[in-house]
C-alpha cells in the first residue's frame, strides 16, 4: 500500500466526518438531531425533525460524501483494494467523525454513495432492494440491514473483485444497527411512514 493511497484515506475518512445533519441543522436554526427523534444525525432523523428538503440535502450530502473520494481514487490509481478501503475510511468517518466527538450516523447514505462508483448497476439493485423492503414494512432499518446484506452479491456479479472490500463496508452498516436489529427481533421497533408526520416517542428516541 503506498504513502499516498494511506494519506488518501485518511482524507476519505476527514471528508466522512463532516456530518451534514448536524451542520444544516445548526444553520437553519433546527433542533440537533442528537437530541431529538432517535438522535441519529442522518436523512431518516432529519426527516422526523426538520421535514423533507432538509432530509433530501443531508441524504444527497451523505451519499456524495462517500461517492467522490472513490471516484477521487480512480482517477488516482488507486487498486481494489485500497479502494475499498478509501470506502470503508469514508464509512468509518461518517460512523464516527472526528469533528463531533467520534459520535455520528450509520453510515447507510455513505456507504451507497461509496459503492455506486463502482457499478451503477450495483447502486440501483442496492436502492430497490431498499426501497422495496421499506415500502413493505415500514422500517427503514430492516431495509438498510437487508440491503447490506445482498449488497456483496451484487458486487460479486457485476464487479466480483471488490467483494471483499464491499462486504467489509456492509459489515460495518450492519454493525452499526445490532440495536435495531434487537428491537426488530423483540417487536419493538418503531415503523416510519412518509405519508404521516413522525412522532418521535421513546423507542425512536433509543434509536
Amino acid at each position: 500500500m503506498t504513502i499516498i493511497a494511506l494519506f488518501y484515506m485518511f482524507f476519505a475518512y476527514l471528508i466522512g466526518s463532516i456530518s451534514s445533519a448536524i451542520l444544516l441543522c445548526r444553520a437553519l436554526g433546527l433542533p440537533d438531531p442528537r437530541t431529538q427523534g432517535s438522535h441519529n444525525p442522518g436523512a431518516t432523523n432529519v426527516l422526523r425533525i426538520a421535514g423533507k428538503r432538509v432530509a433530501l440535502a443531508v441524504f444527497v450530502f451523505d451519499v456524495l460524501k462517500g461517492m467522490l473520494p472513490v471516484w477521487g481514487g480512480y482517477y488516482l490509481g488507486l487498486s481494489q483494494f485500497e479502494l475499498g478501503m478509501v470506502a470503508l475510511c469514508a464509512c468509518l468517518g461518517h460512523i464516527f467523525p472526528i469533528f463531533f466527538h467520534f459520535k455520528g450516523g450509520k453510515g447507510v447514505a455513505t456507504a451507497f454513495g461509496a459503492i455506486a462508483p463502482i457499478s451503477w448497476s450495483v447502486a440501483g439493485l442496492t436502492f430497490g432492494t431498499w426501497l422495496f423492503v421499506f415500502i413493505a414494512t415500514g422500517y427503514s432499518s430492516l431495509s438498510a440491514v437487508i440491503s447490506a446484506l445482498f449488497v456483496p452479491f451484487y458486487v460479486w456479479w457485476f464487479k466480483p473483485e471488490f467483494t471483499f472490500p464491499v462486504a467489509m463496508v456492509c459489515c460495518l452498516v450492519i454493525y452499526c444497527h445490532h440495536e435495531n436489529i434487537q428491537r426488530l427481533w423483540r417487536g419493538q421497533e418503531s415503523r416510519f411512514s412518509l405519508g404521516r408526520k413522525n412522532k418521535a416517542t421513546e423507542q425512536e428516541r433509543k434509536k
